[in-house]
Formats: structure tokens, C-alpha cells, sequence
């Protein structure tokens, strides 16, 4: 570095450098280049511009060489990098991405960077292959071929529609609480002890428990939500039959909303959920006592989205049961603890589906009624 460069800016580079650093989103060697261009206009020494700018002096050196030589767009811009062509053609590419899309080798459950790698070079020219350069480039077009998601895929029709918007109209409906809105479900769940006793918190230390538990059996959560005001309530049994599905109906009627006229019912379509477990459960006229305060409306098959009470389940599982509870009434008492703070609270699910935004979202998912029979 024989050549001293020295920095002459005029005052509209100043101004422009000054405006650079005071404000807006920039990389971070750009505003660099800015505080060594000034410095040096100010007749610090390069040793000093170094230190307070926390760079190497061949970048002062090379900033100021820059402007000397060109000007300061030129000193401020970052230069092209040399770096390797990319291993992968265009054509080579697209037979990545077709790979990874289709079915993984016989034996292997799905296809990994190795598997990849290795069916490259089997495809092409290629001697090798690093599993970054397959990372890289499945990264680029969005590709995770070793992950998947669940997901149930509907048959849509005509009778798919309907239940759908007759649900989310329910769910729009004005209030009325002599016409109530209860959403309903069954949720399995495990009674799980613990075989040592846990070792609690301290500071420093997190909570530990062995990895061992046992299995004190499975009991049954009936859940119900009123979809217009903030209440719900869970009911655990022993058993999910269609007998328990009419007790639980009757007491919806008779002890939870005694007053109503009607209660709509949102249900999914489990063979227990069904008017016959009423009259299978209680003399006929007991049953059709109730049945005229019961109105169900059931949600499509797969969509059991739609029943709003689902969302409820979630919040209980990841607020209450998200850890081991091995005894029944202790597993009662929590639910009860839960329950009793939710509904004080006013906990409400804000449902934003409506019939409109179906339509709109789910357009082509609709039957056209233009196509000639």
C-alpha cells in the first residue's frame, strides 16, 4: 500500500453521506464505507479510521482507492464477488425438484439430502454430489421433501355446501337465548402417573421427571361451548357410548339451559351422535320430550373444523392437560379448576369464517350449477 489516496468530498457528497447514516435500511458495509469516506474527508489517519469504524485497514485502503479512482457510488457499492458456478444446471434442477417430488426408493419411508444426492449422480454426469448443494437448492424452490402434513381432503359436493353454510350461518345468527347455539364434542384422553416422583423446580434447574410413566387407563371428555356467549362445560365419563351421548343431551336440556326453547346442536357425524341414542337410552316418551328441544345440525365429513368447539379442545389441552395426570378425580378437579376460570373470565372463540368469506375462499371448491346436465 504504497499509494496514499486522499479524500476530497464536496459538500453534496457530504450531505448525501450524512443523509445515508442518519437514517433508512441499509447494508451494513455500505454505511461503513459512508463513516470511512467521512472520516477521511476530515483528515483522520487511516490507523484511527480502522479502529473506529471496527475494520481492517485494507478496507480503508480499498474504500478510499475506489473514490480516488471512480467516484462515490463506486466506493459505496459493493463489487461483483468472484465465486464458483453453480454445480447444478437449470435442466439438472428441475430433475431435483421432479425427484424429490415422487416417491422415495423402495424401503425408505421418504427422501433425505443423502438419498438425493446419491439419485443425482445416478440421474447425471455428476461424480459427486454434497447434500448442501441439495439443500440449497430445494431451499431455493421451497422444497422439504422429508416433512409432510396431515391434512383430511374432503369430498366436496353439493351436501358439503349445505352443511357448511348452514353451520356458519348458525354461528352469525344474532344472539338469542331462547334459541341457543351449543357446539359439541368427545375427546379421548389418557390417565397417565408417573412411575418416580418428579423432582420440582429450583433456581438454575429446571423441573425434571423420569421417562418412565404408567397407564392408569382412558376416560371420555363431552365437551360443549355456546357459540354466542362465553360458557362452556366438560363432562368426563368412562365410556363415549351412545347411551352416555344421550344423558348428555338431556342434561344440555334440562339442566344447562332449562329456559330455552330450542337448543341447535353443532355435532360431528360419530354413529352415536344420532337421535336413536335417545330412544335408545330412554323410554319414547322421555326421549321425544327431548328431541323436541334438540335440533342437530351436523358439520360436513372431514370438516370437523367447522365445529367451533374444537378450538376449545386445543386451549384445554395445551392449558390444563398438557402434562401427566394418572387419577380420575384428580383429572376432574383440574378440568373443573379450568372451566370455572375460562367461563369467569368471559373466554370467548372469535370465529371469523363466515358464509361470505366461503363463497369467496372456496369458490372453485363450490358446484357449478352452469354445467349442462
Amino acid at each position: 500500500m504504497n499509494v496514499r489516496y486522499r479524500v476530497e468530498l464536496s459538500q453534496d457528497e457530504r450531505d448525501e453521506l450524512t443523509a445515508l447514516l442518519s437514517g433508512g435500511t441499509h447494508a451494513a458495509r455500505k454505511l461503513k464505507r459512508a463513516q470511512i469516506l467521512l472520516a477521511a474527508d476530515a483528515g483522520a489517519g487511516d490507523e484511527d479510521i480502522a479502529i473506529s469504524v471496527a475494520v481492517g485497514g485494507s478496507t480503508v485502503y480499498r474504500t478510499k482507492r475506489r473514490f480516488v479512482e471512480g467516484n462515490l457510488q463506486a466506493a459505496l457499492i459493493e463489487e461483483p464477488r468472484p465465486g464458483a458456478e453453480r454445480k447444478l444446471s437449470g435442466k439438472e434442477e428441475a430433475l431435483l425438484v421432479a425427484t424429490a417430488c415422487s416417491n422415495p426408493p423402495e424401503g425408505r419411508a421418504r427422501w433425505t439430502l443423502e438419498l438425493l444426492a446419491g439419485a443425482m449422480v445416478t440421474l447425471t454426469e455428476h461424480e459427486n454430489l454434497s447434500r448442501e448443494t441439495v439443500r440449497r437448492r430445494l431451499a431455493e424452490n421451497h422444497l422439504k421433501p422429508w416433512r409432510k402434513e396431515m391434512w383430511c381432503i374432503p369430498q366436496i359436493d353439493g351436501s358439503y355446501v349445505a352443511r357448511m353454510e348452514d353451520v356458519l350461518d348458525l354461528y352469525a345468527e344474532t344472539p338469542d337465548p331462547r334459541r341457543p347455539v351449543v357446539c359439541f364434542d368427545e375427546s379421548p384422553t389418557q390417565l397417565i402417573g408417573e412411575a418416580r416422583q418428579p423432582i420440582p423446580a429450583a433456581p438454575g434447574q429446571l423441573e425434571r421427571y423420569d421417562c418412565e410413566y404408567r397407564r392408569n387407563g382412558t376416560v371420555n371428555l363431552f365437551v360443549f361451548l355456546d357459540a354466542h356467549r362465553p360458557w362452556r362445560k366438560v363432562k368426563v365419563t368412562d365410556h363415549r357410548t351412545a347411551r352416555d351421548f344421550a344423558h348428555c343431551m338431556r342434561e344440555l336440556v334440562d339442566v344447562h339451559y332449562p329456559q330455552a326453547d330450542l337448543l341447535r346442536v353443532v355435532l360431528d357425524n360419530l354413529s352415536t351422535h344420532s337421535a336413536g341414542a335417545l330412544y335408545e337410552a330412554f323410554p319414547a316418551p322421555e326421549a321425544r320430550r327431548l328431541l323436541r328441544r334438540l335440533e342437530f345440525h351436523y358439520v360436513p365429513k372431514h370438516a370437523s373444523w367447522l365445529n367451533m368447539v374444537e378450538i376449545e379442545i386445543g386451549v384445554l389441552r395445551g392449558q390444563c392437560l398438557d402434562r401427566r395426570i394418572g387419577e380420575r378425580p384428580r383429572l376432574v378437579a383440574e378440568i373443573a379448576a379450568w372451566e370455572e376460570q375460562r367461563n369467569a373470565a368471559g373466554a370467548r372463540v372469535k370465529w371469523m369464517f363466515t358464509t361470505e368469506r366461503a363463497r369467496a375462499k372456496l369458490a372453485r371448491a363450490y358446484p357449478d350449477t352452469t354445467k349442462e346436465s
